[in-house]
């Protein structure tokens, strides 16, 4: 020890500073290599989102690390036979992500719809909200609330090679998101999604009431081309649509005019590109209203009247709110991953472990 005291006291200044700037950089150099980065895909000017290649996301890989959990019950109301099946948390999941998202869909996407399966039912868990839920259970089969599989229709399934393979897909997408949901400010988000967008999904007051911070509207241009059914054409009698909207007095003071049915004009939309609202003679609907009475796929839709007849062509096909679930697809298909995914749909939020929160 003596020795080596001696020789630095006998070094030139020179190679002191030249060692300080190097023990410097040492120190330095990894805060620089680990300095946070934002992971939301960004908008191009095209529309398109594209990922931030320089971005760290965070991981919803729950396989990565070990750590304590939880058992957490679900009691689910099953439709068809008015049984309540009472389960582990992880396995509802299975049975959600088994209904509501086609097991050929990218693994990521499977991945966000196990996420978002779970925080649905983790905030209704943690706010005991049992509302639709009859006889003491927690969440119905439904699409009241999510669809989903039984754990015994889930073993017959099996027996089948090619949807054993299938479900195999999706109980590792489980597993490897298993316990993460979304939270916005701490809490469990409300983990709204639906089938296919128009384009865009919709801010949460332009379908329901109240402003959700974290249900934003944002361009989702991969479900126009990869969704089957992205835009579809039904015809209706113009007499059965105007029994439906109760509007039978409106084609009778038409009859004396051009046609037999009252004028449609729209009257404004949402950032969505959505009908917001929209008069049919002299009576103004709610695009959400006249959704739901025609039992259109979607709240964007044009149309053409021919004689006694309507044809209607939507696009894109559920409320709009929150994740597309093709959307997702084409986003997994692109190479983005679960996080980019829900981070995307589901503005500002962070992730947490539900068990630390149930």
């Amino acid at each position: 020890m003596k020795d080596s005291r001696a020789r630095i006291r006998r070094l030139s200044p020179g190679p002191i500073v030249a060692l300080t700037a190097l023990l410097l950089m040492a120190l330095v150099l990894p805060a620089v290599l680990v300095w946070p980065r934002g992971t939301h895909p960004q908008p191009s000017p095209s529309g398109k989102i594209v990922p931030d290649t320089a971005a760290q996301p965070e991981s919803v890989d729950s396989t990565k690390k070990a750590a304590p959990f939880k058992t957490v019950k679900v009691s689910v109301f099953l439709s068809s036979t008015g049984a309540i099946e009472t389960l582990p948390l992880e396995d509802y999941v299975t049975g959600v992500v088994a209904a509501e998202m086609p097991p050929e869909f990218g693994h990521e996407a499977l991945k966000a719809q196990a996420i978002a399966a779970r925080t649905f039912i983790a905030r209704r868990l943690l706010a005991k909200d049992t509302s639709g839920a009859p006889n003491g259970a927690d969440v119905t089969d439904t699409v009241e609330h999510q669809v989903y599989l039984p754990l015994t229709a889930i073993r017959q399934q099996e027996q089948n090679p090619q949807r054993a393979e299938e479900l195999a897909s999706i109980r590792k997408a489980v597993r490897e998101t298993k316990d993460i949901i979304m939270t916005y400010k701490g809490k469990p988000i409300t983990a709204a999604f639906f089938s296919t967008s128009n384009g865009y999904t919709e801010n949460s007051e332009d379908v329901w009431t109240a402003s959700v911070p974290y249900l934003r509207s944002v361009p989702s241009p991969w479900d126009q081309r990869i969704a089957p059914r992205y835009k579809e054409s039904i015809t209706m009698k113009t007499a059965e649509v105007l029994d439906k909207l109760a509007l039978k007095g409106e084609a009778v003071q038409a009859a004396s005019g051009s046609g037999v049915f009252p004028e449609i004009k729209i009257l404004s939309t949402t950032e969505g590109h959505r009908i917001k609202s929209i008069r049919i003679g002299d009576t103004v609907f709610k695009g959400t209203d006249l959704r739901q009475r025609l039992g259109l796929r979607s709240g964007e839709f044009t149309w053409v009247i021919r004689g006694e007849q309507m044809v209607i062509t939507t696009y894109g096909n559920g409320h709009g709110v929150g994740m597309s679930q093709w959307g997702a697809n084409g986003m997994a298909k692109e190479g983005y991953t679960a996080t980019q995914i829900l981070k995307h749909y589901y503005t500002g939020i962070h992730f947490a472990k539900a068990s630390q929160l149930l």
